[in-house]
């Protein structure tokens, strides 16, 4: 039995209210946060197990759609149940059979054609946590659509293609993540190095464990506010360099 890699307690989250509405496109429900000037610029959110309609992911499209782009976060999930802090871990395997973060290319096109055609977009990165961040390491190696991609805690582990990146992407990983060890970060690196034909980056935050980047500044530990705060800056400012 594999531990719970959730370090965070995601029974006690404090509320949030959010900024943003609910939108339905085509069979998707979505969560948009506008932000208060017009743009032709997007960000695409993937959740991770919990969810696009957990409060901490909400925040992050907020904060991000503050920064002055259309951000989005669509429900990856389509309707089905997402993974439950009570939910029992050795379940998880079979969750995820159902649950598969490279099989997004029909969502993402679906959200793609909605940011051009109903917002007037016309770039558009994406930023993904966890299972959302293997989705991300997918999509931008597989969608020339996505301008840059920001992938946090989240590898492609078991393909052969998977360092031939399309776009910019940027990797963000905790140092004391126990579903990624460090080994497969620099595995990834070395092999970034040699295929990679765009700009990427590999940051690793000290101390810090899976999950870390979104907690809401209320859930936040005092001695790992820093490298949090670091991280989104650092999101945020891939984004800004590309999108």
């Amino acid at each position: 039995q594999m531990a719970d890699p959730f370090l965070y307690n995601t029974g006690e989250r404090s509320h949030y209210g959010c900024l943003g509405h609910e939108v339905q496109i085509e069979y998707l429900k979505a969560y948009v946060c506008r932000p208060s000037f017009s743009t032709d610029k997007a960000v695409i959110v993937v959740h991770d197990v919990f969810g696009w309609q957990f409060p901490d992911i909400r925040y992050i499209v907020d904060l991000i759609a503050s920064h002055g782009y259309v951000t989005i976060c669509p429900d990856f999930f389509k309707g089905t149940e997402p993974w439950k802090s009570t939910d029992h871990w050795p379940d998880f395997p079979d969750w995820m059979k159902n649950h598969d973060p490279l099989k997004v290319d029909k969502e993402a096109d679906v959200v793609l054609k909605y940011l051009k055609e109903q917002c007037g977009a016309k770039k558009i990165g994406i930023v993904g946590f966890s299972w959302g961040g293997m989705a991300v390491h997918h999509l931008m190696l597989k969608n020339p659509q996505l301008t840059a991609g920001v992938s946090l805690y989240g590898i492609v582990r078991d393909s052969e293609e998977r360092y031939s990146l399309l776009n910019p992407t940027f990797f963000i990983f905790g140092e004391k993540d126990h579903t990624i060890s460090l080994d497969q970060i620099f595995l990834l690196e070395d092999k970034l190095k040699q295929y990679c034909k765009v700009p990427y980056k590999i940051k690793v935050y000290p101390g810090q464990v899976h999950g870390f980047a979104q907690l809401k500044p209320e859930d936040m530990k005092p001695e790992d506010k820093p490298y949090i705060e670091e991280a989104r800056r650092d999101m945020i400012d891939w984004i800004k360099m590309f999108v």
